[in-house]
């Protein structure tokens, strides 16, 4: 059957009905850890993030029992959780069900009840006249009251429509109430919507750490319909989901647009935060649009410029520490003998920072802001501390080698000495922070020191080494392990 491309000359974008200033649809957003669906490419329609979304529709109900339709729902919401009520009205839903949008079929069935022209292969008008029916074959009905069965073709031409519903429809059957116009309220989540934090923090010259932070929310809408003029409340947090989100099927290969420009007057107005059970909501002042097929970027927090950290990081071990279940007593520890030095940035959170990426920028001589590196923080409350990890620092090199070793079961005790070797080709001296990971054995002192430690813990030591611009700098230590029978059989 020739139906592939569908080359639709018409708007695509959803049919909403009519309401009134307070009775706008209302989108809840929870956060979305997916790269994905953030991404410039990838199927149009998306299984990932999660949004609730709360309409008010109107029906004219004859007061008996009857059946209705509501079409261009979202192609990716969950059908188990959709709910449509009455409220106060004395009708309620006997039934419901969902027919789910199946890509080209979906968008030809939102063409039923318009006029509309097919054209073939070679692209000559085949038949025209009101679709009454789509799916394997088109029926047309002509003015006359003629009729066309269509089986092959390769397009659709919309003649009396601009804006044609879309997606999956809803067919419910209600009962009781009385007759008349009624409002209903209709509920359900979906996937293909979803927001994360979107900063970025200009570090300002000089020697002392500054930087102005912008925060944003950047909201992706991959759910196969557009919303228009949508209140809208994003959740930060992170709230449990039981089962997996539903994999649509493509409409059509859409590109992702570019980040959508702010709406005028949005810098003046910053979301409300408040709570949500364990969650925190930040609820935008103003209706916004989310076609389908956008990432959109609105603002958290006015800009602002805070204190930072800039530090280089030695850690052989990756931050990973680990506690033997028996004391290691073999020479070798599979240590690399070269690690890099890592340089990354920290501040405190001026206020809640819920989880995305940061990018991080200084201006170069040129004066364009540069990117220095970009690193994502988890969802930190007021006043904890943030890390974003650079990079590698180019100027710093660190080898490490093991300088001495002795081990004795009977002795129950083991002895380490490591060296520690920093390089730096800099025109300035730098701190190198080094953590290591004493983990032969959960008891152990250090018994030197080149250098004293500025903090010790079970699982780690730390040291600060300055080390001189076009120089080296070494660091010497040495650690002793000891246990006893009694450790060992408790294990």
């Amino acid at each position: 059957m020739l139906r592939r491309p569908l080359t639709l000359a018409i708007a695509l974008a959803v049919a909403l009905p009519a309401f009134a200033a307070d009775e706008r649809t209302a989108l809840t957003l929870y956060r979305a850890d997916s790269d994905q669906l953030f991404a410039t490419n990838g199927d149009a329609v998306s299984g990932d993030g999660y949004a609730v979304v709360h309409e008010r529709r109107a029906f004219n109900l004859t007061g008996g029992t009857q059946d209705l339709s509501i079409g261009g729902l979202p192609s990716a919401l969950d059908s188990e959780a959709l709910s449509l009520r009455f409220p106060g009205k004395g009708a309620h839903v006997v039934s419901q069900r969902l027919l789910l949008g199946q890509g080209f079929d979906a968008a030809v069935n939102g063409l039923v009840g318009h006029d509309v022209t097919v054209i073939g292969s070679s692209g000559q008008p085949i038949a025209s006249g009101k679709l009454v029916h789509g799916g394997d074959a088109l029926v047309l009905r002509d003015p006359n009251n003629g009729t066309s069965v269509v089986k092959e073709y390769a397009a659709l031409h919309v003649t009396d429509a601009a804006e044609i519903a879309r997606g999956s429809t809803l067919q419910v059957r209600v009962t009781g109430g009385s007759a008349g116009q009624t409002a209903a309220q209709l509920d359900y989540p979906t996937s293909g919507l979803g927001w994360r934090g979107a900063y970025v923090a200009t570090l300002a010259p000089g020697n002392t750490c500054r930087m102005s932070f912008d925060a944003s929310a950047s909201i992706a809408n991959r759910s196969g319909r557009d919303w228009k003029d949508v209140s809208l409340k994003l959740v930060a947090g992170d709230a449990n989901r039981a089962k997996a989100a539903p994999q649509p099927k493509m409409f059509m290969a859409r590109a992702m647009a570019a980040p959508a420009p702010m709406a005028a007057g949005m810098e003046d107005a910053m979301p409300e935060q408040a709570t949500l059970g364990d969650l925190r909501t930040y609820s935008l002042p103003t209706a916004v649009d989310l076609p389908d097929g956008s990432v959109t970027q609105t603002p958290l927090y006015d800009s602002r410029t805070i204190d930072c950290e800039r530090e280089s990081i030695y850690d052989a071990n990756g931050g990973m520490g680990y506690i033997p279940p028996r004391p290691r007593m073999e020479r070798e520890m599979g240590l690399p003998n070269s690690t890099p030095v890592v340089s990354r940035v920290s501040f405190k959170a001026f206020d809640s920072l819920p989880a995305g990426y940061v990018r991080v920028l200084t201006a170069d001589r040129d004066g364009n802001a540069e990117l220095l590196g970009e690193g994502r923080i988890d969802d930190t409350p007021k006043n904890k501390q943030a890390i974003v990890t650079l990079g590698n620092a180019f100027d710093l090199r660190a080898t490490r080698e093991q300088t001495a070793f002795t081990a004795s079961a009977p002795e129950h005790r083991i002895d380490e000495s490591i060296r520690l070797t920093f390089t730096n080709a800099g025109k300035d001296a730098r701190v190198v922070t080094v953590h290591e990971h004493p983990n032969r054995w959960r008891a152990w002192t250090v018994t030197s020191s080149s250098i004293k430690p500025t903090k010790t813990n079970p699982e780690q030591l730390e040291f600060k080494v300055t080390v001189p611009a076009g120089g080296t700098a070494t660091l010497d230590y040495s650690v002793r392990y000891t246990w006893t029978d009694n450790d060992l059989s408790k294990d």
